[in-house]
């Protein structure tokens, strides 16, 4: 037993010492240690000028399956969104910006749901900090008018956006909303 005890106590200090062994190289040349993570650039907010847009994930829906709308921007896959103008609502912006870039007048807003995203960008020069505020729309019109702005657009189920889109924040804007469409037309059909 002695033996036994004696030997266990020999592996752990060989282990303690190979591990200091381990250690001590990484102190002798500093450039071997791990680099802490350093933002390139750190944002001040309070400098930055905001502006606040709103939008909408239009649906209609065929035989019970939601489709919803895509708009080919430049450069993604996106939704019907635009800067709230002074003395708008946002229900007034999501009107209004519908009606600019899908050429639809019959949205109904469903109530309930409000998701933001917010991110920074820079144009011309100046550091800008936006928020964009989506809600979830329905639509019975399968005649969309693309404005300017876009090149094309699609309806889709849930799973030709998700391989359409590359963004993931709008990915995760458009699970979140099915997930909730899934959940309230449950509920309507229970009354």
């Amino acid at each position: 037993m002695v033996c036994n005890k004696f030997k266990l106590s020999n592996t752990k200090m060989r282990l303690r010492k190979k591990s200091k062994r381990i250690e001590k190289p990484l102190f002798l040349f500093p450039e071997k240690r791990k680099k802490e993570f350093m933002p390139k650039k750190i944002y001040n907010v309070y400098s930055s000028k905001y502006k606040l847009s709103c939008g909408a994930i239009i649906f209609n829906l065929d035989r019970g399956v939601p489709y919803y709308l895509l708009l080919k921007y430049p450069t993604y896959w996106g939704y019907v969104k635009g800067e709230v103008e002074p003395g708008e609502t946002e229900e007034q912006t999501i009107n209004r910006e519908s009606a600019e870039e899908a050429g639809m007048y019959d949205l109904n807003i469903l109530p309930h749901f409000r998701e933001t995203q917010h991110y920074f960008y820079r144009f011309q020069g100046d550091l800008i900090r936006k928020d964009a505020v989506y809600f979830i729309a329905r639509t019975y019109s399968w005649k969309v008018k693309i404005s300017h702005e876009h090149e094309n657009y699609k309806w889709c189920t849930y799973d030709q956006a998700m391989e359409l889109m590359k963004v993931r924040a709008n990915r995760e804007l458009l699970t979140k909303a099915h997930l909730f469409l899934h959940e309230y037309c449950k509920q309507k059909k229970l009354f």
